[in-house]
């Protein structure tokens, strides 16, 4: 007896709403560049607060992009999940009506770890200042994790299986993992990623209790991982969303597959004990390399979780010498998000869409604001490096604990 066909999850689809770029092209060339959009906290309510520096999306009109019936029930997060979602499925050249006579087959993951603060915090201030008669219905679901792949399913009539990662960093890479199994598993398509808005002053205040949260006033100095100035990183928000499609689905249609999402582990190794994520994101890294297939020095790109923790960039870096064996220390290793900062569970998935845009035009970008490495790694700073990249490692860790590793293989540019 034959064995099934193997069903590859592939990535058709990429849309990017960052600091950095509100496009998904405008994204990368920020990122190939290496330019720095970290700056100074804008956000009324902010001014008073420790957290001085941020990466804000600052050229963003949700109205222009998305239907005042679902703005007024959303939160900035969702926001950016349903932009980025439309760029997405645009790009991936799938419409409503190659999903309408199928809608069960098509389903939406996402990653959330703040929720919709900003939304919650108006709502409370009316409630507080006014009465309970001023709170809004919708106050019930725009904070909630699962907003977000709700309000995109809806919109784009997507009924098959849906999902909510209610994590910290790392359940970026863990939604699109989600995306991954769905699809092997029978499902042709899955709209999947992680957006952020955690700049709401009652959001900030939140995080003032993270010791790695850094609190230093000079954009060019507040996020430098890997380097003996590390102190802590420096939070953003916006996110990524990707189209996860079945390869043969995507090619009967004519979609060109530009990446695999080969594949994934994670591990758990406790809140703020970075000198233990050394094993646990080790050993993410060799799970994720054995379901793909790849030995290590397969491996042609890393892109670092890059906390700037001294204790935890020691800690990654030794996991990927201790997972990648002698080529841990010869494999570029980027971090593109020390010029737009670390969007918790959206940090990760613009990892991904970075790695796939890099393999795809063989450019490694480099890492912003990091210059006296003070790591064994072959950190790549100052501008970008040409290379020929099959396979992507992307690597993220939680505050709360958690450790993921995704390989991503490279993808066919045109169908056949």
């Amino acid at each position: 007896m034959s064995s099934p066909p193997t069903r590859r999850a592939a990535v058709t689809g990429i849309g990017v709403v960052a600091p950095n770029g509100t496009t998904t092209e405008t994204f990368w060339k920020s990122c190939q560049d290496g330019i720095g959009v970290l700056d100074r906290v804008t956000r009324e309510g902010c001014e008073h607060l420790p957290l001085r520096v941020a990466g804000e999306v600052r050229s963003f009109d949700p109205s222009s992009l998305v239907e005042e019936r679902y703005l007024v029930q959303t939160d900035r997060f969702t926001h950016f999940a349903m932009a980025a979602a439309d760029i997405a499925l645009d790009d991936a050249r799938l419409g409503a009506a190659d999903i309408g006579d199928a809608p069960f087959s098509a389903g939406v993951v996402t990653a959330a770890g703040s929720g919709g603060g900003e939304f919650g915090q108006r709502e409370l201030q009316r409630l507080w200042s006014q009465g309970s008669r001023f709170v809004g219905p919708y106050q019930s679901i725009a904070w909630f994790y699962a907003a977000s792949t709700g309000q995109i399913s809806i919109r784009r009539g997507l009924k098959g299986p849906c999902g909510v990662v209610a994590a910290d960093e790392a359940g970026g890479l863990d939604a699109l993992a989600h995306a991954a199994r769905a699809v092997r598993r029978g499902t042709d398509v899955i709209v999947a990623g992680a957006t952020e808005a955690p700049l709401a002053p009652y959001s900030v205040v939140c995080q003032l209790g993270y010791d790695e949260l850094s609190t230093h006033d000079d954009p060019a100095r507040a996020y430098r991982p890997f380097t003996s100035g590390a102190c802590g990183f420096v939070p953003a928000e916006g996110g990524a969303v990707l189209v996860v499609e079945e390869e043969s689905t995507a090619r009967v249609r004519g979609a060109s597959v530009r990446a695999y999402l080969a594949g994934h582990a994670s591990t758990f190794t406790g809140a703020s004990c970075w000198e233990r994520t050394r094993e646990g994101l080790a050993q993410a890294i060799r799970g994720a390399l054995e379901e793909s297939d790849c030995a290590p020095e397969e491996i042609d790109v890393v892109f670092a979780d890059a906390l700037g923790v001294p204790e935890a960039d020691r800690a990654e870096a030794l996991a990927i010498a201790d997972a990648l064996g002698a080529h841990g220390g010869r494999v570029p290793v980027t971090a593109p998000k020390t010029g737009f900062g670390r969007a918790y569970c959206a940090a990760p998935v613009l990892d991904v869409a970075a790695a796939v845009l890099a393999m795809e035009r063989g450019m490694v970008p480099p890492t912003p604001n990091v210059f006296d490495i003070c790591h064994d790694l072959d950190l790549v700073t100052a501008r970008a490096r040409p290379a020929e990249l099959r396979t992507a490692l992307v690597l993220s860790r939680g505050l709360m604990g958690s450790n993921s590793a995704l390989v991503l293989r490279r993808g066919v540019a045109d169908a056949s």
